[in-house]
């Protein structure tokens, strides 16, 4: 009876581990589960070279959300952005790739204007 109590206890705790780990692996690489709070926009550049999908996007340094895919429109290519709820964007939003340090990692940055139209879900920042 008391080896069934004991492993009763260890089980309890791998399951608890196990569980723990999962929850710190999906947010620590901050995946987003079932889209999360989520709208996607898209941004149209003669080149992307260098960026890859699940790079950050960002507005005066601060994260608002990140690359889903990088595809071949006609001549150009096309970046869908995941960006949360919250963030506005306008007509005249300009979208350039910057990069982090000297040789760092490739990142979008947004300046999202003010003067135009607000930017719907499934929209192009030209």
């Amino acid at each position: 009876m008391e080896k069934a109590k004991l492993e009763m206890i260890v089980g309890v705790f791998v399951l608890i581990g196990i569980i723990s780990l999962g929850y710190l692996s999906v947010k620590l690489g901050k995946l987003e589960l079932i889209g999360g709070d989520l709208y996607e926009v898209d941004a149209l550049f003669n080149s992307a070279t260098g960026l890859k999908s699940g790079a950050a996007v960002e507005i005066a340094g601060v994260e608002v959300g990140r690359v889903k895919a990088i595809s071949l429109k006609e001549d150009r290519a096309l970046v869908r952005l995941g960006l949360h709820n919250g963030t506005k964007l306008y007509s005249d939003t300009i979208a350039s790739i910057k990069t982090r340090g000297i040789i760092g990692e490739k990142y979008l940055a947004l300046s999202p204007g003010g003067g135009g139209d607000p930017l719907k879900p499934g929209e192009t920042i030209r």
